[in-house]
């Protein structure tokens, strides 16, 4: 078990990450891949937490279990970070078997970053071992007015009572809410004398006072427990288990989210890698027309600009992540690199169906689910189009700047 007391980014060097990052692949390759035809799945398709906590065993046993945070507890750069996590998503359950999936890995470093000494042993250490699944609860339901996008429309609310904080709220797409034994719960102060921003709580999940209305099926199908929506009714939290200071949750939102974004982008490209080289093997081999179909210029063109968008993806989750191991929050960075790298995947998992004609829209491989999975991701975390709109926004600050 890593041990979650002392969470620095130290890094392990270059000989060591591909040392990690040869194992995490061999592990997922050999290991993970054949799991993919596993028929314990939940109502919408996830694997269950048994299928779950079975590969996290025989990662353990490999190795390679949260190979992003070295024992002693210190977490790889993002750099390094980006060469493991790749790797673990060579299949949609390889982060899962490896234990760096979202919304867990994005728990990790927030908690490890912000978290005293009490909260890492008692909610990160279970997490960064495998043997807890956890849930971030920020978003809330647009049809009620609440945050998505923009935080700042939090409508759930924290006050003060005694040695608690009461909670009262609702939440919505909250990734693993339902299975999860560890939260982190956003919540905007009552009382001005608490700041004028959000606060962040640990909890114990799962609690009668955080009651799940749905979980809804959705294009996606590569996480457990789905995306819930779900009613906060008087959550009583102990103060002690307030993550950092009163009124600066969206100032740790950001100290997760764009790392988070950051590795969303590792991942996936991992997945776009493997959907490329099924792609391809099928184009090498599929004969029509007197000849391979990569013989033909329009399926080896799409194979051909695919190999360019997987190197720029690579290049810009590189480039970005150099940022964020200088200490920047690096928030433009982790938007560009979010659109840039959304988009050159979903064009590349677009393709490879397109190669694969009706094979492709089959689950008789990976490439259909990808496809399904990268068109998620160019929703959450930040649509596209909002990522655009708040670097328009520091384009024209900064040319305000030079008048």
């Amino acid at each position: 078990m890593t041990d979650a007391s002392d969470h620095h980014v130290t890094g392990a060097g270059p000989d060591l990450t591909a040392e990690i990052a040869e194992r995490v692949e061999r592990f997922v390759r050999e290991v993970v891949i054949p799991y993919e035809r596993d028929p314990r799945r939940d109502h919408h398709g996830a694997p269950t937490d048994e299928l779950v906590f079975e590969m996290r065993a025989k990662a353990r046993d490999a190795g390679v279990l949260t190979p992003h945070i070295l024992p002693g507890g210190h977490h790889l750069t993002q750099k390094e970070t980006a060469t493991v996590l790749i790797r673990t998503g060579l299949s949609p359950l390889g982060p899962l078997a490896c234990n760096t999936a979202a919304p867990d890995e994005g728990n990790m470093y927030l908690l490890g970053q912000v978290g005293s000494a009490a909260i890492k042993e008692r909610f990160l250490a279970p997490l960064v071992s495998g043997e807890a699944r956890s849930a971030f609860f920020m978003t809330e339901p647009a049809a009620e007015g609440g945050a998505g996008s923009d935080p700042s429309m939090m409508k759930t609310t924290c006050r003060k009572d005694g040695d608690h904080w009461v909670i009262r709220g609702r939440k919505s797409f909250i990734t693993g809410a339902s299975g999860a034994r560890v939260g982190i719960v956003m919540a905007k102060a009552e009382d001005a004398r608490h700041g004028t921003g959000a606060c962040m709580f640990l909890v114990d999940l799962p609690d009668p006072a955080i009651r799940i209305d749905e979980v809804p099926n959705t294009i996606d199908s590569s996480m457990p427990g789905g995306h819930a929506t779900l009613t906060i009714d008087d959550l009583r939290v102990p103060a002690g288990q307030m993550l950092g200071a009163a009124g600066e949750g969206f100032t740790y939102a950001q100290v997760r989210l764009s790392p988070a974004r950051l590795s969303h982008c590792m991942r996936w490209l991992g997945a776009c890698i493997r959907t490329h080289e099924i792609a391809t093997d099928y184009a090498c081999r599929r004969e029509a027309f007197g000849k391979t179909l990569i013989d033909h210029e329009g399926v080896g063109f799409m194979l051909a600009e695919n190999m360019i968008d997987l190197k720029q993806a690579e290049l810009m989750i590189d480039w970005c992540a150099g940022v964020l191991d200088t200490g920047s929050l690096g928030t433009a960075e982790s938007s560009m690199a979010k659109v840039a790298v959304s988009e050159a995947l979903m064009r590349v998992a677009d393709r490879c169906v397109q190669v694969m004609g009706g094979t492709g829209v089959t689950d008789h491989t990976v490439v259909e689910q990808v496809f399904r999975e990268i068109r998620a991701f160019r929703i959450y975390d930040g649509p596209t189009e909002v990522h655009k709109w708040s670097l328009a926004k520091k384009i024209k600050r900064d040319w305000r700047t030079t008048q």
